[in-house]
């Protein structure tokens, strides 16, 4: 398959879309008060995998000690007793999925909530983003049921759209909370990316192997009411909550349609489940598109790059991360957190930049009026961008 990767044309950039609750008459915007992260049990380091792994190839074992990757949380098959892991079958693999994201949805959105101030009796609306399995009744549903959450509570679930899909999940519950001032929304990124193995000798699935590890985060939203109440209708309305998180601005896409098939998740009719594919051109590829995209947001929005203080760009892996630092001319300072979530947990696929977003609050450098942006590559293969303002 060849790929172009040539820079793309500038394209004019269409006017700001603000997220107003226009019905209303009132400015909204959907701000987020609160994230939680949550891994599986057991960690393990590159070398120790490659013990685990049986891995002796010495390509391979090039691949996973050049990742910058430290440790992964992963859940791996039990030992044959022979030494080797068992090999797992596709429904096999399709019940570790479920239980696993299950398990550390719970634990993210919970601490989501405590950070927000806020209880499961307060949530009003459920998204829930995976890549790493297919589950019907979708994640919402299992977690309504498991957590007692209200039956009554809306949800979405947006599956296999890959790496870059917190985002997209994002830019539709920003513009739900702004339809709905004052209600308590909520994106779930669950990803277990040990339900996503293949075990094998090629360098296929040694690339995949090396990067990924499991993991959950949420974000929660709730839209403030920033325009003139309708008088009489006060005690009527929820007031909005402190200003404690940025307020989601904007969004931008790009999708590189020459590069469809680049990122892919599909059947290896060989090893009889699912298998992902990486192209090796991926990095450079994303790379080449990231000034057109990341432009087109600022640009609509009367900014420059230099007017922004916080990076928050997807762990994609090593290759991916220098391809964007230097495409946009971001420093090492610009994106420690993705090089820090990508040693400490490897690629955590949609969940990444919210990882990446923890460690930014846990540093106490954002100021009322900083501007930040985000960032998520995948399939498609897709580049999705936001805005963000304290």
């Amino acid at each position: 398959m060849t790929i172009s990767i040539e820079r793309p044309a500038a394209a004019a950039a269409p006017p700001a879309v603000s997220l107003r609750n226009r019905g209303r008459g009132t400015t909204t915007a959907a701000r987020i008060v609160g994230v939680g992260t949550a891994v599986t049990a057991t960690s393990y380091a590159q070398d120790e995998l490659l013990d685990l792994l049986q891995i002796t190839d010495p390509k391979i074992r090039s691949v996973f000690l050049n990742s910058a990757i430290g440790r992964r949380h992963l859940t791996l098959p039990p030992s044959d007793g022979a030494g080797a892991r068992q090999s797992e079958a596709q429904g096999d693999l399709l019940d570790k999925h479920r239980r696993l994201a299950v398990e550390m949805g719970a634990e993210a959105l919970a601490t989501c909530l405590r950070q927000a101030g806020a209880e499961l009796r307060d949530l009003r609306h459920l998204c829930c983003v995976t890549s790493t399995g297919f589950l019907t009744p979708g994640l919402s549903a299992l977690l309504i049921r498991e957590l007692g959450i209200d039956r009554h509570c809306s949800r979405t679930d947006i599956v296999g759209m890959g790496c870059n899909a917190g985002l997209n999940a994002l830019n539709v519950v920003a513009g739900w909370a702004a339809a709905h001032p004052g209600e308590l929304a909520v994106v779930l990124c669950a990803e277990a990316c040990s339900a996503a193995y293949t075990f094998d000798s090629t360098m296929r699935t040694a690339v995949v192997n090396s990067l990924f590890g499991d993991g959950a985060a949420a974000v929660a939203l709730v839209a403030d009411d920033a325009g003139p109440r309708d008088e009489g209708t006060a005690a009527d309305t929820v007031p909005p909550p402190e200003p404690r998180g940025p307020r989601v601005l904007d969004f931008a896409s790009c999708i590189i349609t020459d590069a469809v098939d680049a990122m892919r998740y599909d059947w290896d009719r060989d090893q009889g489940r699912f298998s992902f594919f990486l192209d090796p051109q991926i990095p450079y590829v994303v790379g080449a598109h990231a000034e057109l995209v990341i432009d087109r947001l600022l640009g609509r929005n009367g900014l420059r790059r230099s007017d922004i203080g916080h990076w928050l760009v997807h762990s994609g892996g090593k290759k991916v991360i220098d391809a964007v630092v230097v495409n946009l001319g971001l420093s090492r300072y610009d994106v420690r957190h993705t090089v820090g979530v990508l040693r400490d947990y490897g690629n955590v696929s949609s969940a990444s930049f919210l990882f990446s977003y923890e460690r930014l609050l846990r540093e106490n450098v954002t100021r009322p009026g900083d501007h930040g942006v985000l960032m998520t590559m995948g399939p498609g293969s897709t580049i999705e961008t936001a805005l963000v303002q304290w």
